[in-house]
C-alpha cells in the first residue's frame, strides 16, 4: 500500500458525494421550477383591515405577523404567502381611501357592518374601491364583512356582482340566509381582536394541569334573557357558585380595564367548562376565546330574534358553520340541562379532561387551518384566469 492510507469506506464515499450532489442539483432545480412555477401562476392580494375581525383573519387563521407590533400605532402591515397567493395586510387608522398605495391587482376588503354609522364608513370603502375597479387599478374585490347581528345585511347586496355591482366574493359572520357557497360564504366571528384578545400558543399546562372550576360565566346579564335564567340556576344549586366562576354585570363595556380582561383570561385558562348563553346572536366572542384556551364552551343552541337562520346550503343554524365542521362543544337547548352536565363533570378523572382538552384544542387549530385553506381556493378559484380557456 505504500504510504497512502488506506481507506475502505472511499469508495462508497464518493458515491454518496454524487449521489448528494445530485440531489443538491435536484433540489435546486425543482425550487428554480417551484419559483417559475409561481411568478407565473401567482396572485398578489392586499387586504385592507378596517374592521377589528381582520385580525382574527391575519393573525389567527393566517398565524401572520404585523408590523409594528404596537397594537395602537397608525399603521400597521404583513404579508406571506400562501398557495399560488401572495398576500400583504394593511391595517390601522393612517389605512385611508386614496393615501396609501394599492400594490395588487386584487382586494379583500374587511369592513364592519354592523351598525348604522358602521355601515355609512364601509360604505365609502366600497365606493373607493368602485371607482379603483372603474379605472382598471384593481380587478377583483373581495369583502370580509363583519355582518349584523340580526343579519340585517340588505345594504351590501347591491355591491354584489350577481346583483350588478363588482364584488366577486362576500364572506359574512353569523347565519346569514343568503349564504350559497358560490359567492356568499359563512366567515367565524372568531375571538374579540378589539379588546386584544391574543394568540395563545397552547403549553404542557394548559393540557395537563387540573382547573379549579368546573365552569365560568363572566358577563353581562341582561333583563329578561336567559341569562337571568342561567344566574338563578347557578344560585338555586347548592355550592354550584362555588364550583363555577361567576362575574356577572348588568352594563356592557366594550373596553375591557387591564384587570377585567385579565381576570377573563383567568376564568378561562382555570374552568373546564366555558357556558356561553345567548346574547343578540348564539354566536359570540366566547365561544373562540374559550377554544384558545382549552375551555369547553357549552352553547345555548336557540335562534336568536332577526333575519338570521337556514341557508339554501345549510339547515342546522344556529352556528352552522361550527357545526358543519364537526365542533365538539356541547349544544343544550334549556339551561335547566346544567346541573346535570356539572354532576357528571365532578365523575370526570383528570385524565379525561386531559384528552378531551387535547380534542378541543386539535379541533380549533385544524379549524383555522381550514377557513384559511378555503379562503386561499376560493379566492384563486376566482380570481386567477381558469386554464379551460
Amino acid at each position: 500500500l505504500g504510504n497512502e492510507e488506506w481507506n475502505p469506506w472511499d469508495a462508497d464515499e464518493k458515491n454518496e458525494l454524487a449521489a448528494s450532489q445530485q440531489r443538491y442539483e435536484a433540489n435546486l432545480k425543482m425550487i428554480k421550477y417551484a419559483r417559475s412555477h409561481l411568478e407565473q401562476t401567482s396572485l398578489r392580494v392586499q387586504i385592507w383591515g378596517k374592521a377589528a375581525i381582520g385580525l382574527y383573519l391575519w393573525q389567527h387563521i393566517f398565524g401572520g405577523h404585523l408590523e409594528p407590533a404596537d397594537v395602537t400605532a397608525q399603521w400597521r402591515e404583513g404579508s406571506q404567502k400562501a398557495g399560488k397567493t401572495y398576500f400583504s395586510f394593511l391595517t390601522g387608522p393612517s389605512v385611508v381611501p386614496g393615501y396609501f398605495s394599492v400594490e395588487a391587482e386584487h382586494v379583500v376588503l374587511v369592513l364592519n357592518g354592523r351598525e348604522p354609522a358602521k355601515i355609512a364608513y364601509a360604505t365609502q370603502w366600497l365606493h373607493y374601491a368602485q371607482t379603483l375597479m372603474e379605472t382598471r387599478k384593481i380587478q377583483h374585490v373581495a369583502v370580509v364583512l363583519l355582518g349584523n347581528e340580526q343579519c340585517n345585511n340588505a345594504w351590501i347586496q347591491p355591491y354584489l356582482k350577481r346583483n350588478g355591482g363588482f364584488v366577486n366574493l362576500l364572506f359574512v359572520t353569523y347565519d346569514y340566509a343568503f349564504v350559497n357557497e358560490e359567492d356568499i360564504f359563512q366567515w367565524p366571528l372568531g375571538v374579540a381582536t378589539y379588546r386584544s384578545f391574543p394568540v395563545v400558543e397552547p403549553s404542557w399546562s394548559m393540557l395537563h394541569d387540573p382547573r379549579s372550576y368546573l365552569c365560568n360565566f363572566l358577563g353581562t346579564v341582561y333583563k329578561n334573557s336567559s341569562r337571568e335564567t342561567l344566574m338563578e340556576i347557578l344560585k338555586k344549586q347548592d355550592g354550584l357558585d362555588k364550583l363555577c366562576w361567576i362575574a356577572a354585570r348588568e352594563q356592557w363595556q366594550p373596553q375591557e380595564t387591564n384587570e377585567s380582561f385579565k381576570n377573563y383570561q383567568d376564568a378561562l385558562l382555570q374552568s373546564d367548562l366555558t357556558l356561553c348563553p345567548v346574547g343578540i346572536n348564539t354566536e359570540c366572542y366566547r365561544i373562540y376565546e374559550a377554544c384558545s384556551y382549552g375551555s369547553l364552551p357549552v352553547i345555548e343552541d336557540v335562534m336568536t330574534p332577526g333575519d338570521c337562520g337556514n341557508s339554501s346550503m345549510y339547515h342546522s343554524a344556529p352556528l352552522q358553520l361550527l357545526k358543519t365542521m364537526g365542533a365538539p362543544f356541547i349544544f343544550i337547548k334549556n339551561w335547566k340541562e346544567l346541573p346535570a352536565i356539572l354532576e357528571k363533570e365532578k365523575k370526570m378523572s383528570l385524565q379525561e379532561k386531559i384528552q378531551r382538552r387535547k380534542k378541543l384544542l386539535e379541533w380549533y387549530r385544524n379549524f383555522k387551518a381550514w377557513m384559511r385553506q378555503k379562503f386561499i381556493n376560493t379566492l384563486e378559484n376566482s380570481f386567477l384566469p381558469s386554464d379551460k380557456g
